[in-house]
C-alpha cells in the first residue's frame, strides 16, 4: 500500500491541486495521498479534485492556519480531464443552527439516524453555510462520541465555523469533550443569526 505526504503549506492556489494531480497520476496502488496546506480555499478545491474523481477524502483543521486532507485510492486513477483551476469561496451567506440532537418529531431512534444524516448531507453541498451554531441538546454533536464529529471537521477545514454553546455544554457536563469547533456565548448566537442572509433549522 502506497502512502504520500504532500507538504503544499505556503504554496498559492493552484499548486496545491497541481502537486496532488501529479502524485495521483503517479500511484499504481491502493493506499492514501495526504495533503498538508495553510488555507481554507485550498482544502476546498482539493476536496473538489477527490469528488471529482469519486476518492473518498477526509479533511481536518490541524492548528492555525495549518490544514490536512487525505484522499484513499483503490488503484490507478484515471486524471484525464481533470481541470487545474483555483474556485472561489465556496461558503455561502447562511447559517444552520442546530439546537437538538435528534431531527423532527415521533421516534428519537429514528431522530438521531436523520440527524445524523442531515449533517452529512450538508457536508456535501456544493455552497457550505457559513457557520453552523449548536446550542441546548445539539451541544452533543460537537462533543466526543459524537457520530457526527468527522463530518463537522471536514466543513471546519473548509473554513465553516463550528460554534458551541458554552453554557450548554456546561449544563450538560461535556465542558471538556468539545471535539471540533469554538465555544460561544448567546450574544455571538444572536449576532450570528441577526447577521445572516438566510438560516436553516433541521
Amino acid at each position: 500500500m502506497a502512502n504520500v505526504k504532500i507538504n503544499a503549506v505556503g504554496d498559492q492556489c493552484p499548486i496545491p491541486v497541481v502537486k496532488a494531480t501529479k502524485a495521483l497520476k503517479e500511484f499504481r496502488e491502493a493506499g492514501t495521498l495526504e495533503v498538508q496546506v495553510d488555507n481554507e480555499i485550498a482544502i476546498q478545491n482539493l476536496t473538489r479534485l477527490a469528488n471529482g474523481k469519486s476518492l473518498k477524502c477526509k479533511s481536518e483543521k490541524l492548528a492555525d492556519s495549518l490544514y490536512s486532507i487525505v484522499m484513499q485510492i483503490e488503484g490507478p486513477v484515471d486524471m484525464s480531464g481533470v481541470e487545474i483551476g483555483c474556485a472561489a469561496d465556496s461558503r455561502g451567506d447562511f447559517v444552520v443552527a442546530i439546537d437538538t440532537d435528534i431531527m423532527g418529531r415521533g421516534s428519537d431512534e429514528l431522530g438521531k439516524t436523520l440527524m445524523k444524516g442531515f449533517i452529512f448531507a450538508l457536508s456535501q453541498l456544493e455552497t457550505l453555510p457559513r457557520t453552523i451554531l449548536f446550542y441546548n441538546g445539539g451541544a452533543r454533536l460537537t462533543t466526543e462520541g459524537s457520530v457526527s464529529v468527522e463530518d463537522l471537521k471536514n466543513m471546519e477545514a473548509q473554513g465553516v465555523e463550528i460554534l458551541t454553546c458554552g453554557t450548554c455544554l456546561n449544563y450538560y457536563g461535556l465542558t471538556d469533550k468539545l471535539a471540533v469547533g469554538g465555544v460561544t456565548n448567546m450574544y455571538v448566537i444572536v449576532e450570528t443569526l441577526a447577521k445572516a442572509a438566510k438560516v436553516i433549522k433541521p
